[in-house]
């Protein structure tokens, strides 16, 4: 299966109450899983890798073999993709599960996205928070 994945991690504080929320959508562009996790507290980057670790776990569960994830935080693109490189050691055992997880698909891709193309994971990471104080 091919799968596109949208992420996003909320932090309300930074580091704060954390969610998570990633929707998957398949070929034909309809949504096929949706995950809104809190996670505890946790920083906002943190909160990005943990839901791009998410959707990695949750698209082999589905069985996708090709992955694209789109995430609005251009730092997480950019260390994934190689053009940065992480020197927060609270990110480094996150970033070499996401380099472990992607090596299961056969195609994996990270791209940047503005925040306003990102709104349905965005609400789903917030949402886990909601949730969660209720």
């Amino acid at each position: 299966m091919i799968l596109t994945a949208y992420t996003d991690g909320a932090s309300r504080g930074n580091p704060g109450q954390s969610g998570i929320g990633v929707v998957f959508f398949n070929n034909k562009e309809e949504i096929v899983a949706q995950l809104s996790e809190y996670i505890g507290e946790a920083t906002n980057n943190v909160a990005e890798y943990t839901a791009v670790i998410r959707a990695l776990e949750k698209g082999l569960e589905l069985g996708g073999v090709e992955i694209s994830l789109f995430t609005d935080s251009e730092l997480l693109a950019k260390q994934i993709n190689g053009e940065y490189a992480v020197r927060n050691e609270g990110l480094i055992p996150l970033y070499k599960q996401v380099i472990n997880l992607k090596g299961e698909f056969d195609k994996f891709k990270v791209t940047h996205v503005p925040r306003e193309k990102n709104k349905i994971a965005d609400g789903l990471a917030n949402q886990a928070i909601d949730n969660h104080k209720k």
